[in-house]
Formats: structure tokens, C-alpha cells, sequence
């Protein structure tokens, strides 16, 4: 498999992952996007942080 392959892949994972609670709880969801609305930069910049790092962890780990 090519990386371009494994680009689309990736890309297509994360949108059925972003789509997946919106659809199964969308008042939740609603709810939690409204918070981090809510939240300081900084707080934001961190816990995206957390997920980039999370993300390359995995990478790396694959």
C-alpha cells in the first residue's frame, strides 16, 4: 500500500470519527463543543497538544 493510500485512509478515519458523535448524541455534543468554546486559549492549546503528541505517539508506534 502506498502512503497516499494510507493518506486517504487516514483522512476518511477521521471524518467518520468526528461524524460519530454528532450523529449518536448531538445534544452531548453540542453541549461539549459549547464548553470548549468557553475555555482560556491556553487550555485549548494545550489538550490539542495532548492530541498531537498522542497522535505522533501512535505513528511512531505503528
Amino acid at each position: 500500500m502506498e502512503w497516499s493510500d494510507s493518506l486517504w485512509l487516514a483522512c476518511a478515519l477521521v471524518l467518520v470519527l468526528e461524524g460519530f458523535m454528532p450523529f449518536v448524541a448531538p445534544s452531548l455534543w453540542r453541549r461539549t463543543f459549547l464548553q470548549i468554546a468557553q475555555m482560556r486559549d491556553g487550555q485549548i492549546r494545550f489538550f490539542a497538544l495532548c492530541s498531537i503528541l498522542a497522535g505522533l505517539l501512535m505513528l511512531v508506534w505503528a
